[in-house]
């Protein structure tokens, strides 16, 4: 067998599934126990692209290709739909989807309108069941991440801020609101905070998760920073005083400056 080939690990996956002689553990899973798998290897992804490692990059891409023949596979398995439907199907949508690229030369010479993803997508959902505005958005999805989408198709049909400025305001009364909140309602209150705070994003076109990424990588950055500086001084960070590693963290934060 090739192993450049896609066909190979067709081949494997179907070996790992066959009753009797493949993979104990591969033969227990099903859509539901893998999904978890699938969304981690796509945060892989994206942590491989965030620090610049073609190498990494390379091999999480692997790990998420195999997402999709796993998937594939056992949709096969039970008569719903194979891997060749899968490569089918998206091929004819990005060829559909893309007619100044696809099309015929008058689409190929007509300038992309605007707003022409979203009026293409209104029309492939034309033949299927009415949906509600939010419709469509999965709810797998970082929490973050879902309310700037939830957010940007309101503001679509006209329910959106007319101002950053009112954003900040809402942000300045949800913390209010945290603040003054029993401890019952809390996690509800804080829920609401970290929306409104997406919705600043959205107004800022800043990606949250990406933000929060950096954030904590930062935090990590600093905190070794302490540590390292600890070990000079023969002490662990349990060992440190708040003030003191309070002290350092600033010291970090002026190198990194």
């Amino acid at each position: 067998m090739d192993p450049r080939k896609i066909e190979t690990l067709r081949a494997i996956m179907k070996a790992l599934r066959t009753p009797v002689t493949g993979c104990p553990w591969d033969l227990q899973q099903n859509f539901a126990t893998i999904a978890p798998y699938t969304i981690e290897e796509a945060y892989e992804v994206a942590d491989a692209i965030e620090r610049g490692s073609r190498a990494d990059l390379c091999e999480e891409l692997g790990d998420l290709l195999l997402q999709a023949v796993y998937h594939a596979q056992m949709a096969d398995e039970e008569g719903s739909f194979s891997f060749d439907d899968v490569i089918a199907a998206v091929n004819a949508k990005m060829i559909r989807r893309h007619p100044h690229v696809f099309g015929s030369a008058e689409d190929r010479a007509a300038p992309l309108a605007k707003g022409f993803w979203e009026e293409m997508k209104a029309r492939e959902r034309q033949d299927k069941p009415r949906e509600g505005v939010l419709a469509g958005i999965p709810a797998a999805l970082p929490g973050l991440t879902r309310a700037v989408k939830l957010q940007a198709k309101a503001a679509k049909v006209g329910f959106d801020w007319p101002s950053i400025e009112n954003v900040y305001d809402k942000i300045a009364e949800e913390v209010q609101e945290f603040r003054e909140a029993p401890a019952g309602k809390k996690a509800e209150e804080f829920g609401d905070l970290l929306f409104a705070m997406a919705n600043v994003a959205r107004h800022l076109g800043i990606d949250p998760e990406a933000a929060l990424r950096s954030a904590n990588a930062k935090f990590e950055r600093r905190f070794a920073h302490i540590e390292a500086r600890l070990k000079e001084m023969g002490k662990e960070p349990k060992q440190s005083t708040l003030d003191e590693m309070d002290g350092l963290w600033n010291e970090a934060k002026k190198l990194g400056k």
